[in-house]
Order: structure tokens, then sequence, then C-alpha cells
């Protein structure tokens, strides 16, 4: 936290300033076989041949990443980190034990999902920043639809109310279901998710219709796909975002040409963090949205070969490739007037 000088509401003043990051750090396993799970592949003795050196690796890589999102604004690594493709309590444990990111003295908030691979969503936390009041993992019942008695296992949406340098903020962890068999043929089962999501920001706002809610995740849609324009029902412009809507800042960025993750030459911005009004309204006194970002730096992005541009992966067809995320994390930054 620190006071900085921006330009905003066409004046000059002090802002503290925090982050508020997400990150798919694609397939996050320790190197145990869980016989409950669909783990097998990310084990020693798996396809992916996956040792406790490559996961030490991929620990030191992800952790180095988290702990430069959105230093370039506030010289601090991010309050608030919303996390998904995480195996369970422990990776977590050993990913903010890491040199780059122990001394930022992170909290974690977990709860294991019925997905059949094992991956979860979390929340990350800097203790100094940010006190936890709740939290609840919210199930998605989902069925296939060519045989309605078949459950689709996948993830909860974790939902996370806190202080935030004393101000009440909640947060919502997404990652929805993924494209698997076509987008077409999937899309019901994000918008089932986009529902699900719905009502639980419609049942925040219930009780408090000013809560200041972020809702992040990897939504496997773009920010114009149905389940987030018309089921979420988001807005792409700030001063039309209407009491109870929310504003999705990533909206023009892939009107830009702009994303997260690339497939068959072509950019998606699945990973996303959308506000609800009183984040984005200037008459409030307290933490309010300054600007949004898509964290691509330099040595996250592959240089050569077929995938070149896209962004560097711990795995690629070739094999291990000791990269990062086949995912850019994106971030948004909350500032507040300092008196």
């Amino acid at each position: 936290m620190i006071s900085i000088n921006i330009a905003y509401c066409q004046e000059t003043r002090n802002y503290q300033i925090n982050t508020v990051a997400f990150y798919n750090v694609e397939n996050l396993f320790d190197t145990e076989n869980d016989p409950v799970t669909f783990d097998d592949d990310r084990t020693p003795l798996g396809k992916d041949a996956w040792t406790e050196d490559k996961y030490e690796d991929k620990l030191k890589n992800i952790a180095k990443v988290l702990s430069e999102i959105g230093q370039d604004g506030s010289h601090n690594s991010p309050a608030i980190i919303g996390i998904c493709e995480i195996e369970n309590l422990k990776v977590l444990e050993d990913l903010t034990n890491q040199p780059s990111l122990i001394k930022y003295n992170y909290g974690i908030v977990h709860y294991d999902s019925p997905d059949m691979r094992g991956v979860d969503v979390a929340l990350l936390y800097q203790k100094s920043h940010f006190k936890p009041l709740n939290s609840q993992s919210r199930r998605l019942l989902l069925y296939e639809k060519e045989a309605p008695s078949k459950r689709v296992y996948t993830r909860d949406q974790l939902v996370v109310t806190g202080l935030l340098d004393g101000e009440k903020v909640h947060f919502i962890v997404n990652h929805w279901p993924s494209r698997s068999g076509g987008e077409a043929r999937s899309s019901y089962k994000r918008e089932k998710a986009a529902e699900l999501n719905r009502l639980i920001i419609d049942s925040l706002q219930q009780i408090d219709p000013y809560a200041k809610i972020l809702n992040m995740g990897d939504f496997n849609d773009d920010p114009t796909n149905k389940s987030i324009k018309k089921v979420l029902k988001t807005s792409a412009t700030k001063n039309k975002t209407q009491f109870k809507q929310l504003y999705n800042p990533m909206e023009n960025m892939i009107k830009q040409g702009k994303g997260t993750l690339a497939y068959r030459d072509k950019w998606n911005l699945f990973d996303q963090i959308l506000l609800t009004n009183p984040l984005i309204n200037e008459k409030d006194k307290g933490f309010q949205f300054y600007k949004a970002g898509i964290f691509n730096k330099e040595y996250l992005i592959t240089t050569s070969g077929q995938f070149r541009g896209y962004p560097k992966r711990s795995y690629g067809y070739a094999g291990y490739e000791g990269g990062y995320s086949d995912h850019f994390p994106v971030y948004v930054y909350l500032i507040k007037p300092v008196e």
C-alpha cells in the first residue's frame, strides 16, 4: 500500500493502490498419485513424467509471475490473487512459501472441488491487507444434455467476503466448464455456470445493494459470449453500467485484438475480472476501479517455433518446456483517496 499521484476525475490527488489479480496456472499438481482423482498424467510414472524437479521449477516460475503482477503501479505484489488449476491445498502452501512470495505473507482460502481431475480454485491474500470474514464454496450441479442422468463434475465457485484495508469487499473466483467437445456444443455448461454466478451476485446484492464485488476467473468464454454478455448482463462502458450491473473492462480489450490465451492463431480472453457498479462510482469514497490489464511480460511469451507469440507454457506437444502457463494473468488496480 503506497500513496501515488495520478490524474483522476480531472484532478491530481494522492491515492492508495492495491492490485487484484487472477491467474490460471495450468495444472499445478504435486507429484503424488491421488487415487480418487484422474491425476495420473502428473505423476513421475505418468504421461508427463511429472518429477519433483519439474514441480519445483513450476512453483518457482509461477511464484515469480505472481510476485511481479501490478508492481509497476503499486510497487507491491497483488493484495488479492484468484487462482485456478491447482490440485490441492499442499501446492498452494508450497507456492506461497517460495522465496519470491514468502515475504508477502499470503493467506489461503481453498476448498476441494468435485472436478474429475481434482483441480480447484482458490484465493490468496496478503494478510497485511485483507482479513477474511467468511467464505463458501458454491457447487454447480450440471448434467450432460444428451444423458440428463449423467452428472458433469466441475469446479465450485469460491465466494470470499472480507475487509480490504478495512473496507468490506466480496470476491468470487471461477473456473467454468471447458470447451471440450466444441464451443457450441458445450456452451450450455458455461451458461449454467453463469446462472449460478448471477445467483451468487444477486444474493450478495440483496443483503447489500451497494456491495463491492469483484467477480474473477477463467470463464472459458470471451467477454462477448452469451454466458457473459447475456446471462451475466455485463456492460463494456463505465458510465452506462446500471446500478446492479457488472462492468467488464476486458470487453474492449478483446475488441482491440488482445487476449490471454491463443488457439489456432486466434486470441481469446477467457480470463476476466468483472466489477459491480459501486466499484466504478466516482462518488464513492472507498476503493474504486482505476484500470485493468493483461500481464504479458516478454519472459512469458514463446519466442520461436509454431507457437511464437503464444503464452510460454509448462507443457507443449514436444513435452516439458519449462515455461509458466498457457494463460496470461489479468489484473485490476483498485485505488482509494488518501487525505
